[in-house]
Formats: structure tokens, sequence, C-alpha cells
């Protein structure tokens, strides 16, 4: 026996032992290097299997043994993400090429059996999952839904924020795909009665890809959704969020703050991460001490402390959070303030010297203000701490290769408040956008910097109306900077109108 490194990713897919075999007979084929393999052997295990694997390699083998927990680790690592799988994924980068299939025809292929586990072959299975995580990234997709049905399973991919279907497969396949993307999550395949969580890691062309995979059992089978996390997006600079000048001054100087709470506001999926991660890289300079508590950790960022909320060891954001505090912090994110006590603790942070960045969920940037007096927080602590807030969306960017220019008349030119003939542009579709008419999203921002005359109004308890007045007197709001996005040619006028927080509030823009 050899001590070797037990653990490389050059195994053939042909010569893998299946995940059946190898967990059943304690044996894990680890390692081949100059036609001789490296196995390594679950102490306890029977050793005449190793005359099974003998006859199926047809090779020189040597054989470590390994205690019962290092050899489920090894287990669980290995076909997580296995060479075949790694192989697969790294050749469906680029053009989804697969020697002229496409993800139908590796679908037919998938075996019928009931557990992928049990499988002798799951080598279709490997690669229809790495070939829709693949055309998923491809396209630019935020979000993959494998939905099992009565009638078929269903695979769903959200593009610039529209969910599209993709694929539709025989219903008794779901049990096949769904056990195979709980193993490469490393989740429990036994357990089918409760929702899950867990993280894909791989490389796509050249790119690391984080997916993050969400079960939840339904009638049929379980549903899956893949959020894929690109880990480049956690290194945009402010200066690429496409804020306004206006927006992008009030945002810079908040953060050169030494305390005080910043606060960007918006629904699920508008993007409030990635301007936090921004706003983080800017003060990411090595002379600060930035710690984060997240539900979930979206993306690791070098030089930046981040711990992940675990309710069920009662770790929670509060609970989190007062633990950063003790750990000489200069600046603290909070994934999300959702109740008083964090709240409470994040204002009582940014009285002691801290800089607080942090997301509410409200539909407008003084909506945020108003949430926060909701969770009980004292208004004159929250006029004194209060630095900015921000609100944002993201609306679908047209496609420049195939825009069409037409004239703004009737009830559209009257929700924008444009006037009759007003030029403005729709989607076509080409084949540069898949015939969606667009490519890509952009960001669509308000801001309210915290002056002398709001903090009045805060304090004194002043309306949503009152201090939206002010706020916005030479700002502009959420329907204004969606409406410039339409004269600018960046999006349509509908897309302008579903962002808007009220269709008379464009018009009144």
């Amino acid at each position: 026996m050899r001590g070797e490194s037990l653990m490389t990713p050059a195994l053939s897919p042909l010569l893998s032992l299946p995940y059946s075999y190898a967990r059943d007979h304690g044996l894990l084929l680890c390692a081949m290097e100059g036609g001789r393999a490296s196995l390594a052997m679950r102490a306890g295990s029977d050793p005449s299997a190793l005359l099974e694997v003998r006859r199926y390699l047809a090779l020189p083998f040597d054989v470590e043994l390994v205690d019962g927990p290092a050899f489920e680790k090894l287990l669980s690592d290995h076909y997580a993400m296995d060479g075949s799988a790694a192989a697969m994924a790294q050749n469906i980068g680029g053009d989804m090429a697969l020697a002229g299939e496409g993800l139908d025809d590796i679908a037919g292929d998938i075996p019928s059996a009931e557990d992928l586990l049990d499988s002798a072959d799951d080598a279709p299975t490997i690669r229809l999952i790495n070939g829709i995580i693949a055309e998923a990234a491809r396209q630019g997709a935020s979000d993959i839904h494998i939905e099992p049905y009565e009638t078929g399973l269903v695979v769903r991919m959200r593009v610039d924020g529209v969910l599209t279907e993709k694929l539709r497969m025989p219903p008794h396949v779901a049990g096949v795909i769904v056990n195979r993307i709980k193993v490469m999550a490393r989740l429990d395949i036994a357990e089918r009665r409760i929702p899950q969580d867990g993280r894909i890691s791989l490389t796509l062309g050249g790119k690391l890809l984080d997916v993050r995979v969400s079960t939840l059992p339904n009638r049929s089978s379980e549903r899956v959704v893949m959020r894929i996390l690109d880990k480049e997006s956690a290194g945009i600079s402010l200066d690429l969020l496409g804020m306004s000048p206006g927006t992008h001054d009030i945002l810079t100087e908040a953060l050169s703050e030494p305390n005080g709470i910043i606060l960007v506001t918006g629904p699920t999926g508008s993007g409030k991460t990635t301007s936090l991660y921004a706003g983080l890289k800017q003060l990411n300079d090595g002379s600060r001490n930035i710690l984060t508590i997240e539900d979930p950790v979206e993306y690791a960022i070098e030089g930046i402390g981040q711990t992940q909320v675990n309710a069920k060891v009662g770790l929670t954001f509060a609970a989190g959070l007062r633990a950063i505090l003790r750990q000489d912090p200069d600046v603290v994110m909070i994934g999300e303030i959702r109740d008083r006590e964090t709240a409470e603790i994040a204002v009582q942070a940014s009285l002691t010297g801290h800089l607080v960045l942090s997301t509410v969920h409200t539909n407008d940037a003084v909506g945020a203000i108003t949430r926060m007096r909701d969770m009980k927080v004292e208004p004159f602590l929250l006029a004194s701490t209060l630095r900015a807030v921000v609100a944002q969306r993201l609306v679908r960017k047209l496609c420049p290769e195939c825009r069409t220019p037409i004239q703004a008349d009737g009830s559209l030119a009257s929700l924008l408040g444009f006037d009759n003939g007003t030029v403005v542009y729709r989607e076509t579709g080409c084949e540069a956008c898949n015939q969606t008419g667009f490519q890509g999203r952009i960001g669509v921002f308000e801001a309210i910097r915290i002056d002398d005359t709001l903090r009045k109004l805060i304090n004194d308890g002043g309306d949503e109306a009152a201090i939206t007045a002010h706020a916005f007197r030479n700002q502009p709001n959420l329907g204004t900077a969606a409406r410039d996005l339409v004269l600018e040619g960046l999006t349509t006028a509908e897309e302008a109108i579903r962002i808007s927080r009220r269709e008379s509030e464009v018009a009144d823009a």
C-alpha cells in the first residue's frame, strides 16, 4: 500500500466505479497514473470485493485503508462532482456542442431507475445536469427551476427576470434528476420530507460559478431551484452599477462617513446584494475590519469576514450581530434587517462608531424610513444614525442589434408623461438575443441623502409625503429614472411602467 494523495480529478468516466458499488462495498477508485490505479478501502470492508474490481479495471492497483468517516468524506467529495461531470462542464462551457447533442437529446438517454445512486450508469444524468447548468450560464440565467408534475418534469430558467420553459421530460426521471442534484450539493438523498439547502461549485469555460441549491417536497417528488451565483459579480464596482451621477455621489459620500446606517431597499432579485458588495469593495482597502452576517453568504470576498445565519443553532441576525460587535469591526454588513431586535442593535452599533450597511424590503427609499419606525426604532435615534437610503429595481435592457423605434401615443405616452410622437424603442428579437429582444438587465435607482431637514422630519414623525417632497426635490425618483432609460433607448416603456411604484407617479414625474 502507498500513502499517495487519494483524490485526483484525472479519472476516466469509463473506469469510474458506480456510486452504489462504491458505497455498498467500501471501495473508491481515487486515481490512475502510469497504467496503475489507486483505491481507497473502508476499514472493515470485505476484501473479496477487490477481485471483482480487478476484473472490472483489468489494471494493477494499490489499496489504502481508511477509517469509516474519512471514507465517507472521500466518497461524498468524489461523487459530488466527479471526473466525468467536471469534464462535461468544461466541454459544454463554450457553445453547448456536446458532439451535436442538445438538452433534449441528452434527456432521452436518462435511465428510468427509481434511485439514481442505484443505477449502474449515471453518466447521462450527469451530462444532462451539467448541460442544464452550462446552458443557464451561457444564457445568463439567474435561476434554474426543476419542477416535477404528474404529467412530466419541467425545466425552466429565469433569464433577465423572466421564467421560460427550456426542457420537458417524462415524469419517471424526476427522482433520478433530483437525487443526482442532491448528491452534487451534498444533501441527504434519503430525506425527502423536509426542505434542504446546499451548494455546488464548478468551473465553466474558466469562469467560477457557485450554484445554490434548494429543495422543497411536493406531491410528485421534490422541487429544486438552483440559483447561479457568478463569483465575478462579487468584484463589481460602484461605477459599473449604472447609477446616475447624483445617486452615485450620494452613496459614495455616505460610504465615506465613519459611522451611521446605509440602507438599500427593493424586492427580492432587484440586485440589493450586488450593490452592497460593490460598496464593501470600495471600503475594502485593508485599513478597515469589515464583517458581515448574511443569510446565506452569496459570494466569498477576500479580506472580509463573512458569517452565515444558522437559526438551528441560534445564530440569528441579532445574535450574529452582537458577536460581530465584539470583533472590533469598523464596517458591518447585515444581510437584512427583519425585526425590531436586529434594527435596534444596528442603530446602537452605528451610535458606537460603526458604519452599518443593510437591506430592508420596501417598495421605495422613503418606505425604508417608515419600515424602521414600524420596527419601533425611536425616531430621534433613526434621525441621528441614518445616512442614506437607496432603492433599486432591475429592468430588461433592449438588444442594441434589433431594437425598433416607435412613436409613443395614447395611453403609453400618458402613463410615461411623454408628448405624443416621442420616439421610444420596443423589442423585436434576433439571433444575438435569442429572439427575446433583450440582453441583460440594468439598474434603476433612487437615493435619499439624509440632511438636516430630513432629520427634523424623521425626528418629528413626518409622513411619507412630506419626506418624499423634500428628498426628491432635486433628485430623480424611480419613476423618473425609469423614464430617462426609456428616452435613452435602453429599455421599453412597458418595463419602465412595470417597475414604477405607481403608474400615476410616473405620469407625475
